[in-house]
């Protein structure tokens, strides 16, 4: 008989200071009814794209099993999942697995705070074990994991994403897979060996192809594919989770003798607890920023606002950075997206052509911060009107469609602004050019984003340059008050030692 696999994805990254709610609705951007996919729908919508699901989509085609797709989730992050939203995406998966399977492959985020549970996935884990304790399960996570011990002894199978920007998704999730495969068919025997360091690392150096992370994970990816190791990862962590959870973790597979995988992870956790000090970014007064952008010759140059980042639970409509882009008397930018739905509308009720002033942005307070929302009040010409909608063509997610909603371009002759009303990260140039935009066109993009712009934008970039602009992402973790955060941890504690 045809084994029978379920798969699912869920995934949330969340930022506990985010004052941004995460409703069911938040996972079922651009589809229909309100809710997110499952079954024939999440296959149709998912495969061939460059995520974890399809990989596993792919594996169950090869091994010729029956596959079940029981939900397809995934929200922009933002503040905790609300109890309802995630009793509404776990239950389906419990539910399948219940009725009896041969293998679960989960493509998970790993950062998912719910408003009951500061562990998300290992809440979902915890309960897929109940009814299914000697289940086999495959789960790929995000770099930027919150490893709990929950998650780790509730899996057979742990990978991570090697990169970030994150343009290995699926073949993380092929990894895991292949990694299960091997052991429905008795070859191996996954022992699952891990450890982490007290860091809060900053999200601003863990760009896989730089130092001080680069090697580290050199490291880790060479002892996968030399047999070191079945599979090896390193996570970065999420830094903006105020939970017991945080922290710079590796994770390796062995295949029942760990002794080498023992000394692999010490190796590794070791080299970053050295370096821990190469972790932190310091932050640059965001004036000295753009007046520094001014000097640079030639275009584009990417400025990138760190401290309002929507894949890291920013609000997407702190205008500071615009503001003193204007200020300063920057020119033949595009910037975007914005996030302001009242402000489509009303452009889009004043029509192609029409010249409007609106008050952008500023619609959101951070209280995590004290910070009030503050409208920049702009006038231009409304140039174009679009429903948001583009195929990503860029490393990271290739092929899958990305949506953030009825948006329009304001042209106020310094600024093309494109304002939208669904929140989305400028990772790939389709935001820009399925708005009539051409990003090569310009001097300068201003964008809200943190290491993803660097998958569409870093090839087209003659400089990039970053701004560390207010909002619930700032690097500046002086700001945010942790409270559950297990101590001491470096560099809220620069003093520590192991």
């Amino acid at each position: 008989m045809a084994k029978r696999f379920v798969a699912a994805m869920i995934k949330h990254e969340t930022n506990t200071f985010s004052p941004i709610p995460t409703p069911l609705g938040s996972f079922a951007v651009g589809y229909p009814g309100g809710r997110p996919l499952s079954g024939r729908a999440a296959i149709d919508a998912y495969g061939g794209a460059n995520i974890g699901l399809a990989a596993y989509i792919d594996l169950a085609r090869e091994e010729g099993a029956e596959l079940d797709v029981p939900m397809a989730a995934n929200a922009a992050p933002s503040g905790p999942v609300s109890d309802d939203a995630f009793e509404r995406m776990a239950e389906p998966v419990v539910a399948a697995v219940r009725k009896g399977c041969d293998a679960l492959f989960l493509d998970l985020h790993g950062a998912m705070v719910t408003e009951s549970h500061d562990d998300g996935e290992g809440e979902l884990l915890r309960r897929v074990r109940a009814v299914a304790p000697d289940l086999p399960i495959a789960v790929s996570l995000d770099f930027h994991t919150n490893m709990s011990r929950t998650m780790v002894e509730s899996a057979t199978v742990m990978t991570g994403y090697c990169t970030y920007p994150h343009i290995d998704m699926y073949e993380t999730a092929a990894r895991a897979g292949r990694t299960l495969s091997r052991t429905l068919k008795g070859e191996i025997k996954p022992v699952i060996v891990w450890g982490k360091r007290p860091m809060l690392t900053h999200t601003l150096k863990q760009g896989h192809a730089v130092q001080p992370l680069k090697d580290i994970m050199d490291r880790a990816v060479a002892a996968e594919r030399s047999g070191e190791v079945l599979n090896a990862s390193v996570f970065g962590g999420f830094p903006m989770a105020d939970i017991p959870h945080v922290g710079l973790t590796a994770i390796l597979m062995a295949d029942r003798e760990t002794r080498a995988a023992e000394a692999l992870r010490d190796s590794l956790l070791d080299m970053a607890w050295e370096r821990r000090a190469d972790f932190v970014y310091e932050v640059e007064p965001l004036a000295a920023s753009i007046t520094h952008a001014k000097t640079l010759d030639g275009g584009p140059i990417v400025l990138v606002d760190h401290g309002d980042n929507v894949f890291s639970g920013g609000t997407q409509d702190v205008m500071e950075t615009v503001a003193e882009s204007f200020r300063q008397g920057l020119t033949d930018m595009a910037v975007g997206p914005i996030w302001d739905p009242q402000a489509v509308k009303e452009m889009v009720k004043a029509g192609v052509g029409t010249k409007v002033t609106v008050k952008l942005g500023g619609k959101t307070s951070m209280p995590a911060l004290g910070l009030q929302g503050q409208p920049l009040e702009v006038t231009g010409t409304v140039r174009r009107i679009t429903d948001g909608r583009y195929k990503v063509t860029c490393p990271m997610k290739t092929g899958l469609m990305m949506d953030h909603g009825a948006s329009a371009v304001l042209d106020t002759g310094a600024a093309e602004i494109l304002v939208c009303s669904e929140r989305m990260e400028a990772f790939d140039l389709g935001v820009f050019r399925h708005a009539g935009i051409e990003p090569t066109a310009k001097r300068y993009l201003l964008i809200k984003s943190r290491q993803h712009f660097r998958a569409g934008f870093e090839p087209i970039a003659k400089h990039i340059v970053l701004l560390s602009g207010p909002g619930v992402t700032s690097s500046d973790y002086g700001l945010f008050r942790f409270d559950n955060v297990p101590r001491p941890l470096y560099p809220l504690d620069r003093a520590m030692t192991l």
